[in-house]
């Protein structure tokens, strides 16, 4: 049997990680334990690579090496975690994918959608997730939610511009893509949005059962 491939993508401040548990609360009282992994990280490789990617300690990191560190983390992660677990037909869950490089490399940084598709055959041959939850939410409700982190991460330091313009990337995919994508109003409450993503999950197990 096919595993069940479900990403989480959003902007900082979404409500990912709390998504998440609920997710998994939900799946588990269908008798499905999911795999949880995230982005960067997942692996040893990958959260190594997630320290790199989040330090403020290198100085400025360009976007170029940005793009390649991430796609790095992201070969280890579909061929040590995510591939064999969809091969064992479980359901994976992963806060964050491809989709984040297209939106925050891509949007925010202003690489290449041609380098980043180019990137996405080689490394991950082109795996999508069957359904991918979107949790949209405007930049400053965002920011606010994060303010009281401390301290910041290097890309939590970023601009506004920066997180327009990721917030932008993210929502045309999602435009370009609606069959895959379930774009949720992240300024709604956490139980709002648990039950709009429940919902969605639910279909999708549905239509797989039929």
């Amino acid at each position: 049997m096919t595993g069940l491939f479900i990403t989480l993508e959003g902007g900082e401040g979404a409500g990912k990680s709390t998504l998440l548990k609920g997710l998994r609360a939900h799946l588990q009282s269908c008798g499905i334990e999911p795999v949880l992994t995230r982005e960067p990280g997942g692996t040893p490789f990958g959260e190594a690579a997630r320290k790199l990617f989040l330090a403020r300690d290198y100085g400025a990191l360009c976007a170029e090496a940005e793009l390649l560190l991430v796609f790095a983390a992201r070969a280890q992660h579909v061929h040590e975690v995510i591939a064999p677990a969809l091969a064992g037909g479980r359901c994976v869950i992963a806060d964050r994918f491809t989709d984040a490089s297209y939106a925050y490399q891509g949007g925010g940084r202003g690489q290449p959608v041609e380098r980043i598709r180019a990137l996405e055959a080689w490394t991950t041959d082109n795996l999508a997730p069957d359904l991918t939850l979107l949790l949209d939410i405007p930049t400053t409700l965002g920011r606010e939610r994060i303010d009281g982190r401390a301290p910041r991460d290097r890309i939590e330091r970023e601009a506004d511009a920066f997180f327009h313009r990721v917030r932008e990337a993210y929502r045309a995919r999602a435009a370009a893509e609606p069959e895959r994508f379930c774009l949720i109003d992240a300024s709604q409450s956490a139980d709002e949005v648990l039950a709009r993503a429940v919902a969605a999950i639910d279909c999708l197990l549905e239509a797989r059962s039929t």
